[in-house]
């Protein structure tokens, strides 16, 4: 009986270890990358079950706030922190760039199947305002070949602090000198019309019922949702539709800096989508509990090494090689 008392609590110390060496992650942020993030999360807690990483996709700027706050483990945003939100944090934050994606042009009109051709004009013109039937001379011009309704263009735009809203405000900044005047960029803006949706999601849920509707989502998100989405006339002339290759070429030529905050939006590459971005996870440098920082570290190194081989099967671009290289180093120094 003593025996048995002794292999009964031998089992109960040994399932006490097993929770003890449990380690929970916790993170919050973007949910432009939630699509990838999340296969990789699980992929890494098959092969780790001793780790579990809990993401919340509540946008950039709430990943920003929660990690400037120290409510979570890491932050992700799809624009870079400014200087003064990394001096608001607990401690020193290292940005570490993930992957690449593109935010698109999705519509939903009824009785036109073909992909619509936009001008950065027409981009501007409509979240602005002043383009507001689908048979807008503007945009016929464009689409010559196409019969568009007369029928009143319904903006769809994120209500949450975003870094998708982010990405396509800087973008507008840079070719409209009327949007960068008028309304201008960040993660959240007041809009001049349109109506809200909350992440990626909900406005590609959005767009998909509204009859007439317009928004910006990133890539995967219109391709999930079967929403159509249009090509987009890059710095040279060129009309160009979202793919991986288009998305990578935008970081052809940037010169990278060394904490990697940087915008690719309108690249000077002929062959580059002109609405690309790289997405970045929010590491602080100096976590307070020394054990997650080790078990996040060992997760980054996996991400780099072996998460970056799966982007395509989600419609995301790799980092380039040589950033790759550079962003392991980064890794290894954390």
């Amino acid at each position: 009986m003593i025996r048995g008392l002794k292999y009964a609590l031998a089992i109960i110390s040994l399932c006490a270890g097993s929770a003890l060496a449990q380690t929970t992650l916790n993170g919050a942020g973007a949910t432009f990358p939630n699509p990838i993030y999340s296969k990789w999360f699980a992929e890494y807690h098959k092969q780790h079950p001793d780790v579990e990483i809990n993401y919340q996709p509540i946008g950039s700027g709430g990943g920003i706030r929660q990690l400037i706050a120290g409510t979570v483990d890491f932050g992700a945003s799809d624009v870079g922190m400014t200087d003064e939100q990394i001096k608001q944090a607990k401690g020193p934050v290292q940005l570490i760039p993930t992957v690449m994606g593109s935010v698109v042009p999705a519509y939903n009109i009824p009785g036109v199947t073909q992909d619509l051709k936009f001008t950065p004009e027409i981009l501007a013109g409509i979240f602005l305002g002043k383009i507001t039937t689908w048979n807008d001379a503007t945009i016929q011009k464009a689409n010559p070949d196409v019969k568009l309704p007369n029928q009143n263009i319904n903006v769809v735009h994120r209500s949450d602090s975003s870094g998708t809203t982010g990405v396509f405000t800087d973008y507008l900044s840079k070719v409209s000198p009327d949007w960068k005047s008028t309304v201008g960029s960040g993660t959240s803006v007041k809009w001049p019309v349109g109506i809200g949706g909350k992440g990626n999601e909900g406005v590609a849920g959005t767009i998909r019922v509204v009859d007439g509707a317009i928004g910006y989502v990133e890539l995967i998100y219109a391709l999930q949702n079967h929403i159509t989405f249009g090509s987009v006339r890059n710095s040279s002339g060129q009309f160009l539709k979202a793919d991986l290759e288009n998305t990578s070429a935008a970081a052809d030529g940037v010169k990278i800096p060394d904490d990697y905050r940087v915008s690719i939006t309108n690249s000077a590459n002929k062959n580059a989508y002109p609405i690309a971005t790289f997405t970045w996870l929010l590491v602080p440098k100096k976590p307070a509990d020394q054990n997650k920082g080790k078990v996040l570290k060992d997760f980054l190194t996996w991400m780099i090494n072996d998460g970056e081989k799966m982007t395509g099967q989600l419609d995301y671009a790799p980092l380039p090689q040589p950033l790759q290289e550079r962003v392991k180093k980064t890794i290894s120094s954390l």
